[in-house]
């Protein structure tokens, strides 16, 4: 690291990998904290003190409990711990999605706020997790079945929808969806001749290289100290590294710790977990307006989010993905 490179703790919260529709969580939140080593860890002895829990790790389902609200506010507060130092990058699962299946097939990624934000009302609850499953599935790149059922799934679900619904807006894109299933046959068969280095699914990668142009906004190179985890090979953190440089971010390099040997990492997992919390919350209608005013200044403009309501509660400022992450349709 040189002498001017900002170097960064970063953690993610609500991975379930690519299944983002039948998964344990509806958000992903990836979060950063720029702070000395030293200043890092004494508010964590900080949080331990206030918490005063026996548990050897902290995690931030501790500091979401009722009884420890205060300190909760604390860290988050103007004035706190982590305001000015720390990011979080939301990405609404079952949105990307929806811009996934837009951009493979339509080639079009703005095809899919309208979508989403049209889809649950035409066709209804059930009707749309049928098709949000169904795009799923053919997006990800494991298939327990036959090699084209999930091309087969998805094109039956739509044009069942698309008759259903007659007449309709959505029905109107999803006639276009019905007549892109070249589109789709060459990826399932580009997934099926060999490994996939990124994941058209996966919110991880996309969130790193947000994060990175973040932090190197200003101009500075910004070096990612980022907790290990399988989905961090060597060959994807080389793509994060090549996607940044080729966005004209500065990312000096992604460097994997274990968290609970960096104390910035360790805040980072607080903060993501925090987050996703209370993005979530907005999502399913248990909104806590003073949680999510605490939350807002984090949270990061370019985050991938569809849903009108938590929109405009979390801040978000423009509609959809953010430019780096569109850019892993074609890395695939």
């Amino acid at each position: 690291m040189t002498w001017n490179d900002l170097e960064v703790g970063c953690d993610e919260s609500g991975s379930d990998g690519e299944n983002l529709t039948g998964g344990n969580t509806d958000v992903f939140a990836h979060a950063s904290v720029h702070l000395p080593v030293g200043t890092a860890a004494g508010y964590l002895r900080e949080v331990r003190d206030r918490i005063r829990s026996p548990a050897e790790e902290y995690k931030a389902n501790h500091l979401l409990r009722e009884k420890h609200r205060p300190v909760l506010e604390w860290l988050l507060a103007p004035g706190g711990p982590l305001h000015g130092t720390a990011h979080v990058h939301l990405t609404e699962k079952a949105f990307l999605v929806v811009d996934r299946a837009a951009d493979l097939l339509l080639g079009d990624g703005g095809e899919a706020l309208p979508l989403f934000r049209e889809g649950r009302r035409t066709l209804g609850d059930e009707q749309w997790r049928e098709f949000l499953e169904a795009a799923n599935r053919l997006l990800r790149v494991r298939n327990d079945g036959e090699p084209s059922e999930p091309v087969e799934v998805f094109f039956r679900t739509v044009d069942a929808l698309r008759r259903a619904h007659a007449g309709t807006e959505v029905a109107a894109v999803l006639e276009r969806l019905a007549a892109a299933r070249s589109r789709a046959d060459a990826y399932r068969a580009r997934i099926d001749a060999g490994p996939t280095l990124v994941p058209v699914l996966n919110p991880l990668l996309p969130a790193i290289v947000a994060t990175a142009a973040y932090w190197s906004a200003g101009g500075r190179p910004v070096r990612l100290v980022h907790d290990r985890q399988n989905m961090l090979t060597p060959e994807r953190i080389a793509w994060i590294e090549e996607t940044a440089r080729r966005s004209g971010i500065r990312l000096a390099g992604v460097r994997l710790v274990v968290a609970r040997e960096d104390p910035r990492v360790q805040l980072a997992d607080f903060l993501a977990g925090i987050a996703r919390k209370i993005a979530s919350d907005e999502l399913n209608g248990r909104a806590d307006p003073a949680l999510t005013t605490l939350l807002r200044p984090y949270v990061d403009a370019a985050s991938v989010w569809g849903d009108d309501v938590a929109r405009a509660l979390l801040g978000k400022a423009g509609p959809g993905c953010s430019e780096p992450s569109a850019d892993i349709n074609s890395a695939v």
